[in-house]
């Protein structure tokens, strides 16, 4: 029997995938959209604060494994990816962020265009307008009516209101829209979060609810894919297994939304990619491709940590009768701690102080907060202060594991693998020390406690940088687009897959270079410009 055939098929389902399937559907396309993780997550995750009781777990989240990292003495940082409908979009923080303009115009230089060109920040701003519905902001840079509900939070800390005025005694700007495409300055961070409901506004809720019971959409959770088939070098269709059983789909078109680790991944299993890595693993050479699974980006940080004189954040909130407290609060008010997501701002700066394009993102996060591999410091009433890496140089890798399709990836991110990274971490890292010292942060303060006060000579705090460094969750570029000359390119303009017809990648992966801040509104943003060039292009 010949395999069923929908217009479209999307491989993932997260926040990308889901703009597709709306925008696909509801022009009266069919399509099947496959996920490896489950229909809904906990109810929790629908309130602002719920993500952070899922922060270390797996209930949601694929934990890639990292290579040892020899410039971090051999450090293997877990890199984790949403594994559930709505990908990233229903895990993360909800941070709601573009970058920086210049970030586009990179994107545009690496298709070899020039001026108004194809991926600039002028071709992108349309999209964001037509998702977005800004619960306080309008006008040109913002969108109101859209699917997706942009707000602050509904709750500020005593110390995020001081972090932001010490920020400003230091000479940065208070900025009120870090959207506009220049988020230089410090502010309160905008959130996917309904206003009114003070719930996530979820890539589910807001592009994939309206056609969720069309007959149209097919959807299938749980769904492992295994390859992308091939003939002729064409994507024809995919084979998945589902409840121990394999399954295949035919598509006319098939489209790749599985994220930056496993988007290269699934790639590779069907033979498209690095000849000499496909040979490794006995996988026959569709298509050779070498640039697939090259370019991997993250954002990293480092923290500062130190204790406080009171309770000015949210240390203890999440327990005993502080949580319950809070719960009904919630539940009878929308408002109080579960209302915030714990991090409510940021700044963008260059920290040596020259007025150059922001190098750093700099969260204040209210509590004595470090990823779960690094020791040295216990939870409790504190600050931390992360300087994340906004533009980093190294580049990492995506490669297989083995052809075996229930393997994770090897993931090489090469985590200060140049040394522009470290040093400019380092200006972050001293930087953040200058904002405890300074008033009115500094009259909470009790002490710096990691990596303490006595860490001062350049080489002590570079080996803590290299001890503390986690990813910032922003994986992106193992797949980008570029010029036709370019021989490590994987994908043209149109987001078309080079050398195959009928195969497009739509996520993250696609990026040339890492926007600068939180990734996860580009990626609606690209979705729906590839749903145009989609559209756009059918008969």
């Amino acid at each position: 029997m010949a395999p069923k055939t929908h217009d479209f098929i999307l491989i993932g389902g997260g926040s990308a995938a889901c703009v597709m399937a709306g925008r696909l559907v509801a022009a009266g396309a069919s399509v099947l959209m496959l996920e490896r993780g489950p229909k809904r997550a906990h109810p929790v995750m629908h309130y602002p604060a719920g993500y952070m009781k899922f922060l270390a777990r797996d209930t949601y989240l694929m934990m890639h494994p990292t290579e040892p990292q020899p410039q971090l003495a051999g450090r293997a940082p877990i890199v984790p990816q949403g594994r559930v409908l709505g990908g990233g979009g229903t895990v993360n923080a909800m941070v709601y962020m573009r970058g920086q303009r210049e970030d586009y115009a990179d994107w545009n230089r690496a298709i070899g265009g020039s001026g108004q060109g194809a991926w600039d920040w002028d071709d992108l701003l349309p999209h964001y307008l037509a998702q977005e519905d800004n619960d306080h902001l309008a006008g040109p840079a913002h969108g109101v009516g859209g699917p997706l509900k942009i707000s602050h939070l509904g709750h500020t800390s005593a110390m995020t209101r001081a972090w932001m005025k010490s920020m400003q005694a230091m000479g940065q700007p208070f900025t009120p829209d870090f959207n506009t495409g220049d988020p230089r300055g410090v502010g309160l961070m905008q959130h996917t979060i309904d206003w009114a409901t003070r719930r996530r506004c979820s890539p589910v809720d807001a592009f994939l609810a309206p056609v969720m019971d069309n007959p149209l959409l097919e959807l299938r959770t749980g769904a492992t894919v295994e390859r992308i088939v091939m003939q002729g070098g064409r994507a024809t269709a995919v084979r998945w297994r589902e409840g121990g059983q394999m399954h295949t789909a035919a598509g006319a078109e098939i489209l790749l939304a599985a994220g930056a680790y496993q988007t290269p991944r699934l790639l590779m299993l069907s033979g498209i990619g690095p000849e000499d890595e496909l040979a490794r693993h006995g996988i026959p050479t569709a298509v050779a491709l070498p640039g697939v699974g090259s370019n991997l980006q993250d954002h990293y940080e480092c923290p500062v940590v130190a204790t406080t004189n009171g309770a000015y954040g949210y240390y203890g909130q999440d327990k005993g009768l502080k949580m319950i407290l809070a719960g009904l609060q919630y539940l009878l008010f929308k408002s109080g701690p579960v209302t915030t997501t714990g991090v409510e701002s940021c700044a963008f700066l260059d920290p040596t102080g020259q007025g150059g394009r922001p190098t750093i993102q700099m969260f204040c996060v209210p509590t004595v907060y470090l990823d779960r591999d690094v020791m040295g410091a216990d939870p409790g009433h504190g600050v931390t202060i992360n300087a994340l890496l906004l533009q980093p140089k190294s580049r990492g890798t995506v490669r297989l594991r083995s052809a075996d399709p229930d393997d994770l990836p090897c993931v090489d991110p090469q985590i200060f693998g140049h040394p522009h990274d470290l040093a400019t971490t380092m200006q972050g890292f001293h930087f953040a020390r200058r904002v405890l010292d300074q008033a009115p942060l500094r009259d909470l303060i009790t002490r710096e406690i990691f990596p303490g006060a006595d860490v001062t000579s350049d080489a002590a705090i570079a080996d803590h940088c290299r001890r503390t460094v986690k990813t910032g969750y922003h994986p992106v570029g193992t797949c980008r687009m570029g010029a036709d000359g370019d021989p490590m390119a994987v994908l043209d303009a149109g987001l078309r897959v080079r050398g195959v017809q009928g195969l497009r990648v739509i996520d993250a992966s696609m990026m040339p270079n890492i926007v600068s801040g939180n990734t996860n509104a580009a990626v609606l943003a690209v979705a729906d410009k590839a749903a145009d060039l989609i559209l756009g292009s059918r008969p």
